[in-house]
């Protein structure tokens, strides 16, 4: 209870530091962006609304004491084709692996590939030099422990690299969270996690030098970047589980363990508080049979954000989104199984993202 409660200062702490957050001011001043795209195909159907209960190595970009669900051992990967149309695409792969009774320890490694892209200078702007490939790439570690049945916590250092041949950015950010349960059977769940904070990065390298010519000498000019911030935010997050015909199940299950119902509407939303963009209001839905088939919606909101692009609207996704997941549980346990997931978000006027998922838990 000691550490949750300095986790649960800290977080308070980073609440505060956040006031400033949605700042129009602010806006534009971050770089590191890539960190606030959800790569999970799962979680990113609901829109990121359920911070207060994303589960397992999904929960790496929402809520990092999610993780402490990991029964045994898990292994995520996800496909993200960003934008339909542009060549973007973000790979990701997690582990998660229990230690101990109460903790579990995770990996993350997300790279984010732009294709080809034609290489031009003031002498050849139309290109004919070749082709370059910007690498986008963040590793997180992860701890997340459970205090009691209802009080779970985690942490997680992510290391960010950004780099094309000759010019290259490296930082590090920091990740906490804390999530909280309650009633029968856990249907109310609330949650509250701080990510993205960490010093300012720097571009560097020999792409910012060149040589000038000076009274008829040659000089090599070295260009110094400007740092800039990391794109910190804060989530808090709530949901509720409704269990739909309600009747004890007659198939030999235990009820003292399982839901008293195969059917399950969850209701979810999570606001998120963001220092250098602005602030964003997540919900989201999602209708579930046992452990086998779950379909979700989810619409996420923020000030003009279906007006027209450039016109009061700085985000090129358009709100909604949806998903589906697709579970076969090993020996009918819900603990161990593979799933597949999908999920499509809505953009203008750019092409939709599409996201797809392969869970394997033993």
């Amino acid at each position: 209870m000691r550490t949750f409660r300095y986790l649960f200062a800290v977080l308070l702490a980073g609440l505060s530091v956040q006031s400033y957050a949605g700042n129009k001011e602010r806006i534009g001043q971050a770089g590191a962006n890539q960190l606030l795209i959800n790569p999970w195909a799962g979680s990113s159907g609901f829109g990121g609304a359920n911070s207060a209960f994303a589960e397992g190595t999904d929960a790496f970009n929402l809520n990092i004491a999610g993780l402490t669900t990991v029964n045994k051992t898990e292994l995520y990967y996800s496909n993200v084709m960003l934008f339909s149309g542009t060549d973007i695409t973000i790979n990701s792969i997690a582990l998660g692996q229990r230690v101990g009774e109460s903790g579990v320890l995770g990996i993350s490694i997300n790279a984010m590939g732009f294709g080809d892209i034609e290489i031009t200078t003031t002498d050849n702007p139309d290109g004919g030099q070749g082709t370059f490939s910007p690498q986008f790439l963040n590793i997180a570690l992860a701890y997340a422990k459970n205090f009691s049945n209802s009080i779970h916590a985690g942490g997680a250092i992510r290391i960010i690299s950004e780099s094309i041949n000759n010019v290259g950015a490296q930082g590090v950010a920091l990740d906490a969270g804390i999530r909280y349960q309650t009633g029968d059977y856990d249907r109310m769940k609330f949650g509250i996690a701080l990510r993205n904070v960490g010093p300012k990065m720097r571009y560097s390298g020999d792409g910012l030098s060149q040589t000038v010519l000076l009274q008829d000498a040659e000089f090599t000019l070295n260009q110094r970047a400007e740092s800039f911030e990391m794109p910190a935010l804060l989530n808090i997050g709530a949901s509720y589980d409704y269990y739909l015909l309600p009747e004890i199940p007659a198939d030999g299950r235990d009820a003292g363990e399982e839901a008293p119902s195969d059917y399950r509407l969850t209701i979810a939303g999570t606001f998120t508080s963001n220092s250098f963009s602005q602030d964003q209001f997540r919900g989201g839905v999602e209708l579930g049979y046992r452990e086998y088939v779950a379909i979700r919606a989810g619409l996420v909101y923020e000030a003009n954000g279906f007006g027209v692009l450039g016109e009061g609207r700085v985000n090129a996704n358009s709100g909604p989104t949806l998903g589906l997941t697709a579970n076969l549980p090993f020996n009918g346990k819900k603990e161990s199984g593979i799933s597949m997931d999908y999920s499509y978000r809505f953009a203008n006027p750019l092409g939709g993202t599409h996201s797809f998922g392969l869970r394997l838990r033993i």
